[in-house]
């Protein structure tokens, strides 16, 4: 037994070896900084409206598009790190008083085929015997304006409103435009984003195909196709389990859980269903999924492109869907490179992630907080991805009405891995 003398010395010594830290400045313990992957350049400010899509030419142009609303113009070029103005002119964007009207007390977005009324995505193409450097255009059509009692409404499209325009980066004019059916762009259609096999074989008109995503949140979305020659069009896995919303799902952003408060509803969760979509670099297989769910999914492009005078054409893309499992969270757009990588953007970790076909993995590529929901990225001909932030969450639909996002808007840029270039299939 040890003396009492000695005990009480002990004691102390252990007791005053203790340290306890009270926040987290100088703790001695692993953190997560909230950061990896290549260094994160800040590229453009928006100061006057949030962006949804950008998309960067050859030569470094670079134009956003914004849903609207009130916004006084939905496509624009920047012309300097701090602003955008409208593209190709003013004139094309229809006024906020012309953007929907009302049948029988049913709000509709307008119908003019030639008139910008709200552009959701942008891609661009590269040049090639048939075509000029193209800036895609996706027109929804359908504009969020206000309803009564101040709730965002969503107007139904009517045809001719919904359209994907063409527009020469060699003069900046609008050389084609392509509008839908009622039968295949439904009134509660939303084209949400966009993809290109221009390849002369592609299609029998010779001109190619775009791949384009319905993401409706009432309920119905799919693909739809577009013959570039013929201006026919068809849909594919329209309510496929792989293209539904996830019913309920909860994700989290900047730390929260996340539910939708909007006017003059039940708190809910989001319900959009099928969102990214992006070709392999050989044209053959389409990588896809709903917003609301942590699954990625690929399907033959030969099933998507397959005719309608075929029977089995639909049940055919049905049964070659392949689940590529989860990936680690919510996806919403998505990029991709020739090294057949397929960039997801990860809203719930403010990250990209990548899947990889070789080795059937998702692994992150850059994370930093300033990533506050990425929507929109695009793959420069430089050999950097170029992101929109646009702070969505925060927005006032989801939030009793109240705008919790702070300007700027921004477009961050890092150098992908690998040395990847743009997928061209042209």
């Amino acid at each position: 037994m040890k003396p009492l003398c000695m005990l009480s010395l002990a004691l102390t010594t252990t007791t005053s070896a203790q340290i306890t830290y009270q926040n987290r400045t100088g703790t001695i313990l692993r953190t997560d900084s909230g950061a990896y992957g290549p260094e994160l350049e800040e590229y453009h400010y928006y100061y006057e409206q949030w962006p949804i899509g950008l998309a960067i030419s050859s030569t470094g142009r670079f134009f956003a598009s914004y849903t609207r609303g009130n916004y006084t113009f939905t496509l624009g070029e920047a012309v300097n790190k701090t602003a955008e103005l409208p593209y190709p002119s003013a004139g094309l964007q229809l006024p906020v008083s012309h953007l929907n009207t009302s049948w029988n007390g049913i709000q509709f977005g307008s119908g003019n085929s030639t008139g910008l009324i709200s552009v959701q995505a942008l891609y661009i193409t590269p040049e090639n015997p048939r075509r000029p450097e193209t800036l895609w255009v996706v027109d929804t059509g359908r504009p969020t304006i206000m309803g009564e009692g101040g709730m965002p409404v969503m107007p139904y499209a009517q045809p001719g409103g919904p359209k994907i325009i063409a527009i020469s980066l060699t003069n900046d004019t609008v050389y084609a435009t392509y509008t839908f059916p009622s039968s295949v762009h439904y009134p509660d259609s939303y084209m949400n984003d966009i993809r290109f096999d221009l390849r002369a074989n592609i299609t029998a008109s010779g001109h190619g195909i775009a791949y384009i995503v319905d993401s409706s949140d009432e309920g119905r979305p799919g693909f739809i196709m577009l013959d570039l020659g013929t201006g026919s069009s068809w849909r594919r896995l329209t309510q496929h389990p792989s293209v539904l919303r996830v019913d309920r799902d909860v994700p989290s952003y900047q730390g929260q859980p996340f539910y939708q408060h909007s006017i003059g509803i039940p708190i809910q969760t989001l319900r959009e269903g099928l969102d990214g979509l992006q070709i392999s670099p050989d044209g053959e297989t389409m990588y896809y999924s709903p917003l609301t769910s942590n699954y990625l999914y690929s399907i033959p492009t030969a099933n998507l492109r397959a005719s309608d005078s075929d029977p089995l054409s639909e049940q055919a893309a049905s049964n070659n869907v392949t689940n590529l499992g989860q990936r680690g969270g919510n996806a919403n757009g998505f990029e991709g490179d020739s090294n057949g990588l397929v960039y997801q953007l990860m809203p719930e970790h403010n990250a990209i992630y990548a899947y990889d076909p070789k080795t059937l993995l998702n692994h992150g590529v850059v994370r930093d907080p300033r990533i506050i929901w990425p929507d929109g990225a695009s793959l420069g001909e430089d050999g950097y991805m170029y992101l929109n932030i646009n702070q969505l969450p925060h927005q006032p639909n989801w939030n009793y009405g109240e705008d919790g996002r702070v300007f700027p808007g921004a477009v961050l840029r890092f150098k992908v891995p690998g040395w990847g270039k743009i997928v061209g299939l042209a």
